[in-house]
């Protein structure tokens, strides 16, 4: 990640924000890419003044959103096979054992793996082109993407820009107790998103899996 970020600051802010966006509107759609440590990388710059937090939230909310919306579409026109051929591709990010557990996500908890999907990597990738496959009604899937996509890209752009300044000014200090309780009250605000997520993930994947399940109006 050091050197992703390196590699970041040397951009200029407005093609920084274009790359935040079209790597993780890329990742949504299906495709693995490093969407998370680009959100990351980028924040930690905000923190230093090389570009504005708002803007790196914007950029990454736009991209998950639309990135998320074009996966969709592609996941109803292309269906299972579509997500079958991307699992031959990526076998390592997409294979059976890892759509059989995104499909039982989206069995157990409906839209609501679309927005706490935004969280864990699998769902992050698959979620989409998922749910477009299962026929979920798009109105729910984007209510949940928007919500999720919002909530992760400003709440993590935000997060790590508030840990940075402050550790950028307690470091000044020498004040490592106070940076301690700094990070640890900005962990506190993602933890139960992320128990969340990890519940999803780690669903146990039933012996059918391999059949298609059918999410329904969930």
């Amino acid at each position: 990640m050091v050197d992703v970020q390196h590699w970041l600051s040397a951009l200029p802010p407005g093609v920084l924000y274009l790359i935040v966006a079209g790597v993780i509107g890329v990742e949504s759609m299906g495709i693995p890419l490093p969407g998370e440590i680009v959100l990351v990388s980028s924040a930690l710059l905000a923190a230093t003044g090389v570009v504005e937090p708002e803007w790196v939230a914007t950029a990454a909310a736009a991209g998950a959103i639309i990135g998320d919306s074009v996966g969709y579409a592609v996941g109803r026109r292309g269906g299972r096979p579509l997500l079958q051929r991307l699992g031959r591709r990526f076998p390592k990010h997409l294979g059976p054992a890892q759509l059989a557990r995104a499909e039982q996500s989206f069995a157990r908890h409906g839209v609501w793996a679309v927005f706490f999907g935004r969280f864990v990597a699998l769902l992050r990738i698959l979620a989409g082109p998922l749910a477009g496959a299962l026929h979920v009604p798009y109105r729910r899937f984007l209510l949940a993407n928007a919500a999720g996509g919002l909530v992760w890209a400003f709440g993590t752009t935000y997060l790590l820009f508030s840990v940075g300044r402050a550790a950028e000014h307690w470091l000044k200090d020498i004040s490592w107790a106070g940076l301690a309780l700094a990070v640890l009250a900005g962990l506190a605000s993602t933890w139960w998103l992320r128990r969340r997520a990890r519940h999803l993930e780690s669903a146990e994947v039933p012996a059918e899996a391999d059949e298609p399940v059918h999410a329904g109006d969930r």
